[in-house]
């Protein structure tokens, strides 16, 4: 049957939306509320971003042309405006943090919020907190936190700088000794920060090195902010995909900085007046900070990877082409298996780590207490857990971006359709806050560390009941009548199966690779800590799956354990070299002969139907996350579904369209043309 003459494809969006958004069958508001944590907190971001989106100064609509310094300036205008709003409306602190998540320009200012402030509060001696805890408090000094260099990122051991104590002066010398000692990449250093809590070696009376300690030291004068002598300060230039344009990540060095002995961040370690070392009760106890970041890393993974799938669903869901349907016009790209099969999922992956951020952050917040007592038996736990997630949640979330971006076609690589600006910034996640491939070792040697101690000498030293929650996959060495589960149909419908594989994925990985220590093979380390890391994770959403029933009704909790089991089978067809590699498929053969000789099919024919279900319902599991049009800033991702029109009104809007003859063409394209002219004339 083939459409009226009088069809208009770009008036088929909106139509195609609506009826998208009619098919859902769960209450959207229902299941929002569920992801942002009680209808309180929703009602309270949704009132933050109508007060943002309504500012003129958050106007979005000029900011794809500007240049760099432009979006700087733009970036310390919005900083400054967000703060007059949390005086005129009396944010509380959450209040205001909320609305830094909301605003999505990278400010500077975010990096004070993350990185500077919480280094400050849960190091610092209560008497630099009481000389500065109020400054900081209200924005009246801006700090960052310099610890990578120029020659060193994540080996932190190796950093150069120093900071040698002088008993004479009771003084600490700061000094960058070379040029590879450079800060550098420092997040709100280039033109903004006062002050910075600078990651420096311990230099002892005598030259006796201490190792990497945090000091706390003024960079800009507070009157002028002109660089303080002996600090050389600047930026260093804009970023791959010209992303954070708004952060001036920056660089210093440091000639002989003198600063008072109180600012050392001495909570836990420090210095005698005479010059003797404090040690702390735990080694690595200043990496708190690190943890605190890499912890809210995986919500905010969540809710970006949840901003991208938003935009390409609704573009899939509006956008028609190929094959001719049944009601006479082209299908809707979202209806091909092909493409669902790689969007759907991805939906389940934010939802999976928005509510497993909120557990870490919880966790971190405990650890926080428990270290500001002296309690440093969760240090560990922490710092593995945090460097496996800051792995996992990384690599997925630059993979999912740059999925949804390709799902949309040629459309999908414009700037005006938002996911391409959100994979720039997104996309050196994977080595800030500690490079990936090195925080898999750190995995990889701490899951050794629990395997020796449940398998001392060829026998089980431990019971399961005492593993701790990233070792408990552990426990099936423990006990030789544990099998992995056999596999048909019907398996793929139980979240314990999925479950149950990839903690054994991880206990016969980590064995083996106690076995082969000094042969590791060339990927060992990182499929080891993604197993080990994806283990602890399938538990935790076992755990979501079993307790959504509590805060969702029947319908609502039915679609979303749909969704948290499409991320358990993804996450096994994901492992599929491991799982295979071990003999871990016990698949049971269907049909005599069998239809087919491949063990794994049944889960992806598991996947596809799964799929299918949650097919109607991504609309609504998407709407469900919340987003504005003036949060998704993307021309193909309009709640409305009208795309085509948001795009041509967006192209409108691009400078080289304000004039109707280039102002390159006396200058280059018409000589270009006469010469041309005048070659061709003599042929």
């Amino acid at each position: 049957m083939a459409p009226p003459q009088s069809h208009d494809p770009s008036k088929q969006n909106a139509v195609d939306m609506n009826n998208a958004r009619a098919a859902t069958s769960t209450s959207v508001s229902d299941v929002r509320h569920f992801l942002h944590n009680g209808a309180a907190h929703w009602r309270k971001r949704e009132q933050i971003s109508q007060i943002l989106s309504s500012d003129p100064l958050f106007d979005k609509s000029k900011r794809t042309f500007a240049t760099r310094k432009e979006l700087y300036i733009r970036g310390q205008a919005l900083s400054n405006r967000l703060y007059e709003l949390q005086e005129v409306h009396k944010w509380s602190s959450e209040e205001t943090k909320l609305a830094l998540s909301i605003i999505d320009e990278g400010l500077p200012v975010g990096m004070f919020r993350c990185t500077f402030e919480p280094v400050l509060r849960l190091q610092a001696s209560p008497e630099l907190l009481s000389k500065y805890g109020a400054l900081i408090a209200s924005k009246g000094i801006l700090g960052c936190y310099l610890q990578t260099e120029l020659g060193h990122g994540t080996n932190v051991g190796r950093l150069e700088t120093t900071a040698t104590y002088i008993p004479e002066t009771r003084e600490f010398e700061i000094h960058s000794p070379t040029l590879s000692s450079t800060k550098w990449w420092i997040g709100a250093l280039g033109k903004t920060a006062t002050h910075g809590v600078v990651q420096a070696k311990l230099i002892l009376p005598g030259g006796k090195d201490m190792g990497p300690h945090l000091f706390f030291v003024q960079l800009r004068c507070l009157d002028t902010h002109k660089v303080l002598p002996g600090r050389v300060i600047g930026d260093i230039g804009p970023k791959a995909l010209a992303g954070y344009p708004t952060t001036d990540n920056g660089f210093a060095r440091f000639d002989r900085v003198r600063i008072p002995k109180e600012n050392m961040l001495s909570k836990f370690a420090g210095v005698t007046d005479a010059g003797e070392y404090i040690t702390p009760p735990h080694a690595k106890l200043s990496y708190g900070g690190m943890l605190y970041i890499r912890s809210g890393m995986v919500t905010g993974a969540g809710w970006l990877i949840g901003k991208g799938v938003t935009v390409a669903i609704r573009y899939a869901t509006v956008r028609r082409q190929g094959e001719i349907g049944s009601d006479g016009l082209e299908r809707q790209i979202i209806t091909y298996p092909s493409l669902n099969v790689r969007l759907i999922p991805i939906i389940s992956r934010a939802y999976v780590f928005v509510e497993l951020g909120r557990a870490l952050t919880r966790g971190f917040n405990t650890l926080a207490r428990d270290l500001s007592s002296g309690d440093t038996s969760q240090l560990a736990e922490m710092h593995m857990m945090t460097s496996g997630l800051k792995v996992l949640v990384s690599t997925t979330g630059i993979q999912d971006l740059e999925t949804a971006r390709r799902s949309m076609g040629g459309h999908g690589y414009s700037a005006f359709a938002g996911v391409g600006r959100m994979y720039a910034d997104y996309v050196p996640a994977a080595t800030y806050e500690g490079e990936n491939y090195v925080l898999d070792g750190q995995v990889l040697r701490a899951a050794l560390k629990s395997f020796r101690s449940v398998v001392a000498g060829g026998a089980p030293t431990t019971t399961a009941a005492a593993l701790s929650p990233t070792s408990y996959y552990l426990r099936l060495l423990l006990d030789k009548n544990l099998l992995p589960p056999e596999l048909g149909p019907a398996s793929w419908k139980q979240p314990a199966t999925p479950i149950l594989l990839l903690e054994w994925r991880a206990a016969l990985l980590v064995h083996e690779s106690a076995q082969t220590i000094g042969e590791p093979d060339a990927s060992a380390t990182q499929r080891v800590s993604r197993a080990v890391t994806e283990a602890f994770v399938a538990a935790r959403v076992g755990e979501m799956i079993q307790g959504v029933g509590n805060t969702l009704k029947p319908r609502e909790a039915d679609v979303v354990k749909k969704v948290y089991l499409l991320y358990l089978l993804t996450t096994v067809e994901s492992a599929l070299v491991d799982l295979l590699s071990f003999g871990l498929f016990r698949a049971v053969p269907m049909g005599n002969p069998p239809r087919s000789r491949d063990p794994t099919r049944e889960l992806r024919l598991a996947i596809a139907a799964l799929c299918g279900e949650l097919l109607p319902e991504a609309i609504g599991l998407t709407d469900a996350f919340g987003f504005s049009d003036w949060e998704l800033d993307s021309a193909l991702g309009v709640y409305d579904g009208t795309a085509y029109e948001a795009l041509w009104k967006k192209v409108q809007e691009e400078p080289l369209n304000q004039t109707e003859v280039t102002e390159a063409y006396e200058a280059s394209i018409k000589p270009l043309l006469m010469r041309g002219r005048r070659l061709a004339a003599k042929l």
